[in-house]
């Protein structure tokens, strides 16, 4: 493939497509056999895969520069092209699933792709059309608002990741300084973020009813493709985190506390582990991703080859820079079966973290789609593919000398910490958004009581020196999954479990972890989700008593006594 940069973007024809859709519905009844069927089904999946490429590199441009006027046109005619093209897809859904060879389909893509099929169809409606372009214009709205949020700290031009950096800082007085000019920086834009989500909970909480669901959050479970588990087995697994999680954690913190030599652990301390300053990446962005190319060389052949392949077509943007999306992300491009890596470099370790998670999604992607012929079978729902992305992250670390240098235990300890503190944090938004749609919380005053009491359930030692704005409740609105992918924040709590499993194996037997790990990556999207952590050889997370069994695995490295 070429280059991304050179990747020449051009506007579907929908009618075009529109057309496709038609004749395949008039032909496909017409099949004599099954290979007859399936050829008309490979040539209407191109044309999908043809559009689905060229909206995504649409938004990418459009998120490395929300103020590009032409990709924001582009996204707004995506905005309302893709809901049209998925209620014309209604037919053809229906048809594969009434025809004699729905079994071959079966049989070749699996039983997740029929039963895709069936939930693609309930979601397929005429009146929600209009709804889901309204939805799809305020998450783009926020997007833009959030992004474009600057202010002049220490005579540099900094956005909500860049504050972030000084907030590590040896320096209690410039964390908290950064800290507040966060704060202040949310604050000020608070009320069209505010008035932004009460618009989107309206929009969702019609479009639920408009599809006959009882409520938003059944919709956002079916839409999620949660088929093997529901609000109950996710209300059971919260309740671990809090019994077994939550004491680790203040007693981590606490810890903490008293290597900082302080009297008292506010939020702008929490993210300074060590006194003497955190492990920092040595290297520009060039060099980061230099040295991730040889990790991935070293790692395996398969990891090899596939970042040579990343690194070849410049399937990367990592710096931040004004005007751009906030947080990272991995996408696909379907049509050159090639991932791309999306960040925020900011200088602290994260950056690091991004090519170790964010590589762990575009490996599993690279690895499947070169097994499986439909997009649909390359990734999984997002329980499975933060699993692959999680791992990933602690596959890596035998190389983390090539970054920290003597540092690396540092960062290594860091990580893991950092990696079991978060789980919390997840199960609070989870929580927080269960909460907003039961209790129909569409202003601002009743979401930010509901946060702030959730907060002191699930984050006790959280503390914000007084801050106005944050000890009122306003912290849950920097989570833009919230805004942006509702109740897709659990399943990385959900996938930690299962990359901490891989954790505990690795200690053990690296390569015959790895072995595991690849195998899991190769299955993609093509079963459910209890399937596919049986491929993995990993435990449920809802039994009762996985959580407590994977805290055995990781809690020597903690140094709990330490």
């Amino acid at each position: 493939m070429e280059k991304f940069s050179q990747i020449v973007y051009k506007r579907p024809d929908i009618q075009e497509l529109s057309q496709k859709i038609r004749e395949f519905t008039e032909e496909f009844p017409k099949a004599k056999d099954y290979s007859q069927a399936r050829d008309l089904f490979l040539a209407l999946e191109k044309a999908q895969i043809d559009l689905d490429t060229m909206n995504t590199v649409a938004d990418i441009r459009n998120t490395i520069d929300t103020a590009d006027p032409f990709y924001e046109q582009e996204m707004e005619f995506y905005e309302k092209a893709i809901p049209q093209i998925q209620v014309e897809m209604k037919e053809v859904s229906q048809i594969i699933l009434q025809s004699p060879f729905v079994q071959d389909f079966e049989k070749e893509f699996g039983n997740i792709y029929i039963k895709n099929l069936k939930n693609q169809i309930r979601f397929a409606s005429e009146e929600n059309v209009a709804n889901r372009v309204e939805e799809n214009r305020l998450t783009r709205q926020y997007a833009k608002a959030s992004a474009v949020c600057t202010t002049t700290f220490h005579g540099e031009e900094v956005n909500f990741y860049g504050l972030l950096k000084y907030m590590e800082s040896k320096d209690r007085s410039v964390r908290r300084e950064a800290f507040n000019a966060w704060a202040n920086l949310y604050a000020s834009v608070a009320g069209e973020l505010d008035n932004i989500y009460d618009q989107l909970v309206r929009v969702r909480v019609k479009m639920a009813g408009v599809l006959g669901f009882k409520d938003y959050i059944e919709m956002a479970y079916h839409y999620n493709g949660r088929f093997d588990y529901g609000r109950e087995e996710v209300a059971n697994f919260r309740r671990q985190i809090v019994e077994h999680i939550v004491p680790v954690c203040q007693k981590l913190y606490d810890q903490q506390r008293r290597r900082l030599g302080i009297d008292h652990l506010y939020y702008y301390d929490e993210a300074l582990v060590f006194p003497e300053g955190n492990a920092v990446p040595e290297g520009n962005s060039h060099e980061l991703v230099a040295k991730a190319k040889k990790m991935y060389g070293e790692l395996s052949k398969e990891t090899g080859e596939f970042f040579d392949f990343m690194v070849e077509n410049q399937l990367f943007d990592l710096e931040t820079k004004p005007g751009k999306r906030q947080g990272g992300y991995c996408t696909f491009l379907s049509k050159y079966k090639a991932p791309f890596i999306f960040s925020n470099f900011n200088g602290t370790s994260a950056d690091v973290d991004v090519l170790t998670h964010e590589a762990g999604h575009a490996f599993e992607a690279y690895s499947a789609s070169r097994i499986f012929p439909l997009t649909e079978q390359v990734w999984s729902t997002a329980e499975i593919s933060e699993i692959h992305s999680m791992s990933m992250e602690y596959f890596t670390h035998p190389w983390m000398e090539l970054f920290f240098g003597e540092k690396a235990d540092q960062y290594r300890y860091a990580h893991l910490v950092s990696s079991l503190c978060c789980i919390p944090y997840m199960a609070c938004v989870d929580e927080f958004q269960h909460r907003v749609f039961e209790e129909m919380a569409d202003n601002a005053a009743q979401r930010r009581k509901i946060w702030r009491e959730l907060e002191k359930k699930y984050m006790p030692w959280r503390a914000y020196d007084g801050n106005e704005f944050l000890e009122s409740g306003g912290f849950w609105m920097q989570k833009q999954h919230i805004f942006l992918f509702p109740f897709y924040y659990i399943d990385y709590a959900l996938a930690q479990m299962g990359a901490f499993e891989f954790y505990g194996r690795m200690k053990q037997d690296p390569e015959k972890a790895w072995e595991g790990y690849y195998k899991f990556c190769c299955a993609g999207g093509s079963k459910g989700y209890f399937d596919l952590l049986k491929v993995g050889g990993l435990s449920n997370p809802f039994d009762d008593h996985t959580v407590e069994r994977v805290m055995d695995l990781i809690s020597e490295d903690l140094r709990l006594n330490g």
